[in-house]
């Protein structure tokens, strides 16, 4: 049996592993966003490379896998070979025009089992089957708005067609996006984030979720356990054509 000092021993050994805290400090809100994004694009017009392998780096880093394919249409094999490796078929994706094209007939002549998330609002009874479809999944299927490659991480909007669940109840989250989503920097990502805020329609990003490598949650011991509340895995896939126009 464990005793009071032993464990409060443990707990501190535990501690004294981590690096202390970073510097930080408040970044001021954008008087223009839409001034500041478009010259953040710009800049990543010729530095996207360096992001992207940055953001590589520091998504394996916490335990993402990181594909790149030349096309959406070469989509399908990879997801088909993550199916094929954990032996599953159920796969949850979002609407189409979210995800950036219909990848349903591929993924059938696969042989997995895609669902597609409706475009539009659903009846109570029709939302609580769905509900019961995404939490029965074995993949969650689902494009990213931004791509962080200071922290390799993903970050998500709900809305129409693109519900968080689909993310957050498979336990493998396989997310696909291209050049137009990497940023650099936290930084960066506020000021798209500032963007959104006044400028997309009601309804859009009811929830915004980081997603930084498979869930993990620690107990008082510092104790990791993968997947307790979300995804015990998350795969990457970037695609070099763009997925949208």
């Amino acid at each position: 049996m464990t005793t009071r000092a032993e464990f409060f021993s443990r707990i501190s050994a535990e501690m004294a592993k981590t690096r202390g805290l970073f510097p930080a400090r408040t970044a001021p809100r954008p008087a223009d966003p839409r001034a500041v994004a478009g010259t953040i694009r710009r800049e990543l017009a010729e530095r996207w490379p360096a992001a992207l392998e940055r953001f590589r780096r520091e998504f394996e880093r916490v335990g993402g896998v990181f594909y790149r394919v030349a096309a959406f249409a070469d989509v399908p094999q990879v997801v088909a070979g993550i199916a094929r490796e954990r032996e599953v078929r159920r796969l949850v994706a979002w609407d189409a025009r979210a995800l950036g094209g219909d990848l349903l007939p591929a993924l059938e002549a696969r042989g997995l089992d895609p669902v597609a998330m409706p475009p539009g609002e659903v009846s109570a009874e029709e939302r609580a089957r769905l509900r019961r479809v995404v939490a029965d999944a074995e993949l969650g299927l689902t494009g990213a708005d931004l791509a962080i490659a200071e922290t390799g991480t993903l970050v998500l909007r709900s809305g129409a067609g693109r519900p968080r669940s689909t993310s957050l109840l498979p336990p493998c989250h396989i997310a696909v996006f291209d050049r137009a989503a990497l940023v650099e920097s936290l930084g960066q990502a506020g000021v798209v984030l500032e963007l959104w805020h006044r400028e997309e329609p009601p309804g859009t990003g009811g929830a915004v979720n980081f997603i930084t490598g498979p869930s993990r949650t620690a107990d008082i011991e510092l104790t990791l356990t993968r997947g307790v509340h979300g995804p015990k895995e998350v795969h990457a896939i970037f695609v070099e054509a763009p997925l949208h126009g």
